[in-house]
């Protein structure tokens, strides 16, 4: 065992895929160090150990501290690490990928420097929220127009069957208490859910930025993502939460946790994975294990890394 390091670093091909990992974990108010191939989190409640290779995405709150062993454990088993800000709500920095290769992200970057290209991956995204309708032929402005009645006739019915009063969707990022019980279920839940969209994008390789629907933000494309789910996911949890809610108890706290058991129930990170591979067009067997760099040539293919190509 290499004493430095605590154990051999796991090779790419040995690690988990991102489908097959579980979704994400969020820690506050802890230290987290590494203790051989895991982390391991402490408070005061005690030490609790986490394989770190299994993890998709991990999320630490105000107050954690963390060391530069452990960062280098999660880099090297490509575990996302986000740093957030109380409550979830605000989203500070990132760590590293777990692909090596940029095909995925140079197939998302063609996709949508193309105007009918993009159009057709935003169509796509669409057509997935209206199964039985064809709406290949609407403009952005008629899907965002039905997008957005859907959308509301979705709080209307989580509304009604929960029993909660429901005027529109409002939050303020400096004041997580101000909103109502739905709104803070919302807001909690919408951002465990983003950081689970960001971790196996930038996992797969992918740009969070290069989004198709939403545009101009260094998240765009993880809002795109996100939006494919939260009608049957976040919505509906927030609303139950929101009805069942006991005075003190945290609902911040009952959403990331809710969240979790419904990413779990309906095999959410494999989902997202199949569909960007879908909407990205990329084959479902295409393997992001790759470990390799070669030299762009604007005259043949690309040619190997590592040589002098002095000319004679």
């Amino acid at each position: 065992m290499d004493k430095k390091s605590g154990a051999k670093k796991t090779d790419l091909k040995e690690l988990p895929k991102i489908s097959d990992r579980v979704s994400f974990i969020y820690v506050e108010r802890a230290k987290i160090n590494r203790q051989e191939s895991a982390i391991t989190v402490s408070d005061y409640r005690g030490i609790v150990h986490i394989p770190i290779a299994m993890l998709g995405l991990l999320m630490l709150g105000p107050g954690t501290d963390i060391s530069h062993r452990a960062v280098e454990l999660i880099g090297d088993t490509g575990t996302s690490l986000v740093w957030v800000g109380e409550r979830g709500v605000r989203y500070y920095a990132h760590g590293r990928s777990l692909a090596h290769s940029t095909r995925f992200l140079e197939k998302q970057a063609k996709l949508v420097s193309n105007n009918r290209s993009r159009l057709g991956v935003a169509r796509k995204m669409y057509q997935m929220r209206f199964v039985n309708e064809d709406v290949s032929h609407l403009t952005m402005q008629q899907l965002r127009g039905r997008e957005g009645a859907r959308i509301r006739k979705v709080y209307r019915e989580e509304s009604k069957k929960h029993h909660v009063e429901w005027t529109k969707r409002e939050y303020d990022i400096d004041d997580f208490q101000a909103g109502s019980p739905v709104n803070q279920a919302l807001s909690a839940a919408n951002v465990a859910l983003y950081g689970l969209c960001h971790s196996i994008i930038v996992a797969l390789g992918m740009s969070p930025g290069l989004g198709f629907v939403h545009t101009g933000h260094d998240k765009s494309f993880v809002y795109d993502i996100a939006d494919l789910y939260k009608a049957e996911i976040t919505i509906p949890l927030a609303f139950t939460l929101a009805e069942t809610i006991e005075e003190g108890e945290d609902i911040e706290r009952l959403a990331r946790l809710g969240l979790r058991d419904k990413i779990v129930e309906t095999k959410l990170s494999q989902r997202i994975v199949r569909d960007l591979q879908y909407l990205m067009e990329i084959p479902e067997d295409d393997q992001i294990y790759l470990d390799h760099i070669e030299l762009w040539d604007d005259k043949t293919s690309n040619v190997q890394y590592g040589i002098s190509y002095t000319e004679v």
